[in-house]
């Protein structure tokens, strides 16, 4: 694998620490800042707004620049919005610092995700994401952690400094590292051609795969903590351990879905989904004991990401003719998943089915994103297109030609 990918997963690695590190800072923020805990809370919508406005939006507005280039500006933005959360003298400048922060989360993924797919071969392009997104998945088990102590021991703004000074290591990385052939953007027709690359059918129903499935896993995700704890029985010390074996377990499935999109993309994707659903069925059942506990976040980690490559990929596949803005566009999907996810999750424990049940509530999640892949699958089969098995890729047009040889 070329080792530009490393440079893409820097990038990847700083971007995971500061979109999640915000969640185990709350009370820090909050009683520094003198707000109450829920409003320390809209810093983390503010950072997901971010990313579904910041997405499709820079993607298309950067579509006939150099994505070396891009990339690199992106991550500049990223270091700046890092900066100033770190500076920020009140609560409004913060969150404008973060929505600031969370824009090229998306362009990134998505912009990084056509680059690493031009380096490789055809045989080789889910496996090349799936490398970029391990910077993401490694981020949860040492980044966040990592950023969540510094930010105890020396105050949150030192966690964003920090957050900023692995910006610039991924911008040196960049700089270094990507050719400068080897990320030329594809002709553009403009903000309007580009958008309308999304218009069909077979990119809705790719990207509703995306926000049904990852909804699933933020389902019950976003209330692990008082599963372990409520449920499973785990002190609240013991949390971030079993966090960090969620990140383990979404790493294996990363890499693993990779490999596997590789010579089965459609049969990745029905895989991973069917095995998020039966890990969410058995979810209240396992969180009983401490030992399945720990058991049932790992596999959620791995069934949910061997879903990840082949989305990405598959989004990138059905808007062939404007590649980053569709990979993009698939980044703001999972971040509406994060947000519609929890949500689903909070409205079964306010009914009184229990602390477990957002769990069930996610299967059903994974369900619908099961029939959402099967009718893509279906309107592919009518529509004759050959991607039901192994991705193609050669409509990019951006690729060289000597890459697939």
């Amino acid at each position: 694998m070329p080792l530009a990918l490393l440079a893409l997963a820097v990038g990847a690695f700083g971007i995971g620490t500061t979109e999640f590190v915000m969640m185990g800072l709350l009370p820090d923020v909050a009683d520094d800042l003198h707000i109450s805990i829920p409003a320390a809370g809209h810093l983390v919508s503010a950072y997901a707004l971010g990313v579904v406005i910041g997405a499709p939006l820079l993607a298309a507005v950067t579509a006939r620049m150099s994505r070396r280039t891009v990339l690199i500006a992106l991550m500049g933005l990223f270091v700046v919005g890092n900066a100033l959360s770190a500076f920020a003298p009140g609560n409004d400048s913060l969150l404008a610092a973060r929505f600031l922060s969370g824009l090229p989360h998306g362009a990134f993924f998505g912009v990084g995700a056509v680059v690493a797919t031009s380096m490789v071969a055809p045989e080789r392009k889910a496996r090349s994401v799936s490398l970029m997104f391990l910077g993401l998945t490694v981020a949860n088990i040492a980044g966040v952690p990592a950023a969540t102590l510094m930010g105890q021991h020396l105050g949150w703004r030192a966690t964003f400094l920090g957050v900023s000074v692995i910006g610039l290591a991924a911008i040196a990385a960049l700089a270094l590292l990507i050719p400068r052939d080897g990320g030329h953007a594809a002709p553009s027709t403009g903000l309007r051609g580009e958008l309308a690359a999304l218009r069909s059918l077979p990119v809705w129903l790719a990207l509703g795969t995306t926000v049904a499935g990852f909804g699933a896993l933020f389902a019950a995700y976003s209330y692990v903590t008082p599963m372990l704890t409520e449920s499973a029985g785990f002190a609240e010390s013991n949390v971030t351990l079993l966090l960090a074996l969620f990140g383990v377990g979404a790493t294996a499935g990363n890499l693993l879905g990779g490999r596997l999109a590789d010579h089965s993309l459609r049969g990745t994707l029905f895989g991973g989904l069917a095995s998020l659903v039966a890990v969410l069925a058995l979810f209240p059942l396992l969180m009983r004991a401490e030992w399945s506990a720990a058991l049932a976040v790992t596999l959620l980690g791995t069934a949910a990401f061997i879903t990840g490559s082949p989305l990405q990929l598959m989004v990138m596949e059905k808007a062939s003719a404007a590649p980053s803005l569709a990979s993009s566009a698939n980044q703001a999907a999972f971040n509406l998943a994060n947000a519609g996810g929890a949500w689903i999750g909070g409205l079964a424990i306010a009914a009184g089915f229990g602390v477990t049940s957002p769990a069930p509530a996610g299967a059903a999640l994974a369900v619908l994103g099961l029939g959402v892949a099967s009718v893509a699958y279906a309107v592919d089969r009518r529509r004759g297109t050959p991607s039901a098995g192994r991705i193609v890729t050669s409509h990019v047009p951006d690729e060289p030609a000597a890459l697939h040889h």
